[in-house]
């Protein structure tokens, strides 16, 4: 009987292993389900500044792809998953990280959506915590929806807006490159 549990305890490990990937301090699920649509890790990798870990970050898709510009143009269901790691990052510091995002990925045109950055920034109406999960989904039909710990807090509408929204992490002046090819699946 010891036998078989133990078989059973490193199986279901195996299993558990298996569907999730670390990413420094974060394990990150290998699978979502949003607008019921399952979406499968494209990539993940780390967000640092100096030797700082500051997030865990990974790209969600319906079936895994490296063409950056085609993923940021889709009008499919998709996420950006954010594991925060670090007391660094707080909610002024994602407020303009995010403003400085946007004007990265829209070649500083955000004027078109200057109204619809504000409302997004403000879905992070609290304090930042480390261990915190942040979802920016793309939900197709109804738009860029910002989950916090698995819970709805707003959306923006607009395909314009979530092109400009994941060309943060995927556009040609992204974020961070090593976490752009890390989410593309690129080593």
């Amino acid at each position: 009987m010891k036998k078989i549990t133990t078989l059973f305890l490193i199986f279901f490990s195996i299993i558990i292993a298996q569907s999730q990937t670390k990413v420094g301090d974060a394990v990150l699920s290998n699978a979502l389900t949003f607008n019921k649509e399952k979406l499968i890790i494209n990539g993940a990798g780390l967000r640092e500044k100096i030797i700082f870990d500051i997030y865990a970050g990974a790209l969600y898709l319906k079936k895994k792809s490296d063409n950056a510009s085609m993923i940021a143009n889709s009008d499919e269901t998709m996420a950006v998953k954010v594991h925060v790691l670090s007391r660094l990052l707080t909610k002024k510091k994602l407020a303009s990280a995010l403003r400085n995002g946007f004007k990265k990925s829209t070649n500083d045109k955000t004027a078109p959506l200057n109204d619809r950055i504000e409302k997004f920034i403000g879905f992070v109406s609290e304090e930042i915590q480390v261990g915190q999960v942040f979802d920016l989904v793309y939900e197709k039909g109804k738009g860029s929806v910002l989950y916090k710990n698995g819970i709805e807090k707003g959306y923006v509408k607009g395909l314009d807006f979530k092109k400009a929204l994941f060309n943060i992490w995927l556009g040609n002046n992204p974020v961070d490159k090593g976490l752009k090819d890390k989410m593309l699946g690129k080593k």
